[in-house]
């Protein structure tokens, strides 16, 4: 990924919610593939690995992701990971040059 194309981000919510009331609090996770291992299915790898342990063993009920339209390679890596796209955010996301819309993409436990 080019550093323009901005990071994506993994949210994890954990079944029941949590904090006040139920209310949400999102964790998030930024993820970069050295230019040398990029290609080499070093990503899904380790998103198939992180989303087994959220949904199975940790008890998420429901992860997001999101990343910048720009960003080609993380949309493709969501989507071989059983991500499903949700939709855009519109100018959701302020980077170094200028507001970007922001894919949604989610799984939650029982997906295939």
């Amino acid at each position: 990924m080019r550093p323009r194309d901005g990071p994506s981000r993994l949210v994890a919510v954990p079944a029941g919610g949590v904090g006040e009331g139920g209310a949400l609090v999102p964790a998030g996770r930024g993820v970069r593939v050295l230019p040398t291992a990029r290609g080499t299915g070093v990503a899904p790898r380790a998103l198939a690995t992180l989303t087994a342990w959220a949904l199975d063993e940790a008890g998420f009920h429901r992860l997001e992701l999101a990343h910048s339209v720009r960003n080609v390679a993380s949309c493709r890596v969501a989507t071989k990971s059983g991500f499903a796209l949700e939709g855009t955010r519109r100018s959701a996301h302020l980077q170094m040059d200028g507001r970007h819309d922001m894919h949604l993409h989610a799984r939650v436990q029982g997906d295939a």
